[in-house]
């Protein structure tokens, strides 16, 4: 992992699309900036309601759009700025991505202020599967191995 200086510039900007996202009505208070070597590769805001897609975090569409411009899939080297702490499923995605450094503003309790609390997501996580609110059984598993058979004597892998 890269070290890197937070640079308030980046964050700013974090910040600006997150307010320019709830007066122009697009969506919710989060923006997002990455950035790689000084340079801001992608920005993202939160649609949610837009796009009607519950994955559509800020940090996410950010992420996807890096991906796109990068033309790949592994954001090693990058840092990101967002406007709030990341939820569970924005966290996942940063690791997944292989984002080096995480900057944030608002923290997690100051969204739950305003209506955005993930606290109940990061304890329903750490719950044993039959512990947790929705069920989440195994069904199949002998025959959902054969895709990973599949994916161990692939020649087209690609390892991440």
């Amino acid at each position: 992992m890269g070290e890197h200086k937070a640079e308030p510039r980046f964050m700013q900007q974090a910040i600006e699309l997150a307010t320019t996202n709830v007066t122009s009505g697009n969506g919710g208070p989060f923006g997002a900036v990455i950035v790689k070597d000084g340079e801001v590769i992608a920005t993202g805001a939160n649609c949610v309601t837009a796009g009607n897609d519950p994955t559509a975090h800020a940090e996410v569409t950010a992420i996807r759009n890096a991906c796109n411009a990068l033309g790949t899939f592994m954001l090693n080297g990058c840092e990101i700025y967002t406007s709030c702490e990341p939820c569970p499923m924005c966290l996942a995605a940063i690791y997944w991505a292989r984002i080096d450094t995480i900057y944030y503003g608002n923290s997690a309790a100051d969204a739950a202020k305003v209506g955005f609390d993930d606290a109940a997501f990061y304890e329903e996580l750490k719950r044993p599967h039959e512990e947790r609110e929705k069920p989440i059984k195994p069904l199949l598993s002998a025959e959902a191995w054969e895709s990973f058979a599949a994916w161990e004597k692939s020649p087209f892998k690609v390892e991440y």
